[in-house]
């Protein structure tokens, strides 16, 4: 029991919330948030957190979103800007452009976009090199 309350105060403290989009409501509009987002509903417009996206089945996003990292089971279409992993399970359909530092693509997905992947540590260890010799 003391457990639970030291873990939730700890999750609450860090401002890692979850933001859920459920099966039925339909958002135009931006959204920036501090919290991560399971989407099953329909997204039209910009999404932008720090955290985790989760589109799932039932789940569209169409437009801009910029994350950590995502997992897609849904629909996407548009400019995703992906910080870390950019998971793809069987059932997504992207389309746009990614821009990501990992990508996984299980087989059946739909992947019609243009790709590039960047690195940030490789970036942070040209900075570092820059440091030195300045």
């Amino acid at each position: 029991m003391f457990n639970e309350k030291k873990n939730s105060k700890s999750f609450m403290e860090s401002g890692k919330s979850q933001n859920r989009i459920s099966h039925g409501t339909s958002i135009v509009g931006d959204i920036v948030s501090d919290g991560g987002f399971r989407i099953d509903g329909v997204i039209n417009g910009t999404l932008k957190t720090p955290g985790k996206v989760v589109i799932g089945k039932d789940g569209k996003l169409d437009g801009t979103l910029e994350c950590n990292n995502a997992d897609i089971e849904g629909i996407f279409s548009g400019k995703l800007f992906i910080e870390g992993l950019l998971t793809l399970k069987s059932t997504a359909t992207i389309e746009g452009e990614v821009v990501t530092q990992k990508l996984a693509v299980e087989p059946g997905a739909t992947f019609n976009a243009s790709c590039k992947m960047e690195s940030g540590v490789k970036s942070l260890s040209n900075n570092s090199k820059k440091d030195r010799t300045a």
